[in-house]
């Protein structure tokens, strides 16, 4: 029987795979299922501030329309409400990227990500919050405030698609829309309950048809677009939308999201390594639960050494720093709140940008670091890594100076790590501390976040979806 004739929640909660089966059967209409999430949105967005532009009427129009018109083959997400960060570009609409000087010219086409959701039958339903210029791991700006966490008051919804993810547990829409520089895909997840794969370089196409002039090599290659959700099996079905290929971005590789066959589990590798740091219990044991779920799907999961993970991670964010110095410093001394500069001079002190020929050089080793770890996959093609070495921290906490950042980023190196070698990652919830989710990270093969995403869900289906946790307490 199909999953959604057994789904008794309330609409708004329904998965994607749930809606878009029940649209395509002709169960459930477009404007029923959008109808339910912007009612959702808009009777709650008043104290998350998740969604800071409303595109509930736009979206009631959309669905009337794609209710007339039926539903199509290339449908995979038809009649599926999602919400699209407002640092891409959606045609006539601002992407101001968290500051109030760019909020004003309009858009004048679609980012290839918000085209892919639209053929795949999607429905915007609102743009998400994010931080000033998307660099923080907290969502709080000038221009619209802040994005409180689901669970509490005090906590971080995580950044920079700290909107995207807070929106989504809270019911508007099963699928959001983010990107991930750093972890700002991987780190709202984390922080909200969600679950989330950031591809990998040349997965999903990237291009802001606004955009003055061409971004950085570094955050080229860096940067991906990719989607938060609730249930693994949905962050599956936005990836199949999303990889849909778009000549604008020349880094995409036109390659199917499902890999090969490869007859068996793989074989996965396990590290809790800390270089040095401590490790919160609760961190402690969301991997140990992790690592026994895994191992009771039939996984053979084996504790190994990784190539240096610290090394790579501070060595790339090193580098991005230099760019950032190059590209858009100046922006953010004169745009930016006393506070994101406040944040920047403490970046650029722990993080000393490389330049010159410095930074040439290690743009070269780069390559070291991806060929250590892509020997590793090819024995272990996943690895199971923590994500951050603490439970989610306070909203402000990367306000709090050198103490604060170095909390937050300074032992966040599995995260930026894994975007300086552009190798997928994925995050699921793997413990419930305190009245929060624990996530753990999963790292793949290029080109296999679909081997990531059925390692996740095994982990899902024993520790369960934190978005009923959230909504039945």
């Amino acid at each position: 029987m199909s999953g959604f004739e057994n789904n008794d929640r309330p609409l708004w909660q329904w998965s994607a795979c749930d809606v878009a089966q029940a649209v395509t059967a002709g169960a459930v209409s477009c404007a029923e299922a959008t109808q339910a999430a912007v009612e959702r949105m808009r009777s709650t967005n008043g104290e998350l501030n998740a969604v800071v532009e409303d595109l509930g009427d736009q979206a009631m129009e959309l669905a009337h329309a794609q209710d007339g018109a039926g539903v199509s083959d290339t449908h995979l997400l038809a009649g599926v409400p999602v919400t699209i960060k407002e640092n891409i570009d959606q045609k006539g609409h601002t992407t101001p990227n968290g500051i109030a000087a760019l909020a004003k010219a309009l858009a004048p086409g679609d980012a290839p990500v918000v085209s892919n959701f639209r053929k795949a039958g999607a429905i915007p339903i609102g743009r998400t919050n994010t931080p000033e210029f998307s660099f923080r791991a907290t969502t709080v700006n000038e221009l619209h405030g802040r994005t409180y966490s689901p669970w509490n008051d005090w906590a971080t919804a995580g950044g920079s698609s700290g909107g995207a993810a807070a929106g989504v547990m809270m019911g508007y829409g099963p699928i959001a829309h983010g990107n991930d520089i750093g972890g700002s895909l991987r780190f709202p997840a984390y922080a909200c309950g969600a679950a989330t794969v950031k591809p990998g370089l040349g997965r999903v196409p990237a291009y802001n048809p606004s955009a003055p002039a061409e971004r950085g090599p570094l955050a080229q290659i860096m940067s991906v677009q990719g989607v938060i959700a609730r249930e693994v099996r949905d962050v599956r079905l936005g990836m199949e939308a999303l990889v849909s290929y778009d000549p604008h971005d020349p880094w995409m590789v036109p390659a199917p999201f499902n890999g090969p066959d490869l007859g068996s589990r793989p074989k996965v590798g396990f590290t809790r390594e800390t270089y040095g740091h401590d490790m919160h219990p609760a961190v402690s044991e969301a991997l140990d639960t992790a690592r026994q779920c895994l191992s009771d799907a039939g996984y053979e999961v084996e504790e190994i050494a990784t190539p240096d993970v610290k090394a790579c991670g501070e060595t790339g964010f090193r580098a991005l720093m230099g760019e950032v110095k190059v590209f858009f410093e100046a922006d953010i001394r004169k745009h930016g709140s006393a506070d994101i500069n406040k944040i920047f001079d403490v970046y650029f002190d722990m993080f000393p940008p490389f330049a010159g020929d410095e930074l040439l050089k290690v743009m070269a080793e780069r390559a070291r670091f991806v060929r250590e770890w892509t020997v590793l996959l090819s024995q272990y093609p996943l690895v199971l890594t923590p994500f951050m070495l603490t439970p989610t921290f306070s909203w402000n906490r990367d306000a709090e100076g050198e103490e604060g950042v170095h909390e937050v980023l300074g032992t966040a190196f599995y995260s930026y790590s894994m975007n300086f070698m552009g190798l997928p990652a994925g995050n699921i919830p793997a413990n419930y501390n305190d009245g929060l989710p624990v996530g753990v990270q999963i790292v793949g093969q290029r080109f296999r976040e679909d081997l990531i995403l059925e390692a996740c869900e095994a982990i899902e289906e024993r520790v369960g979806i934190m978005a009923h946790k959230l909504w039945d307490r």
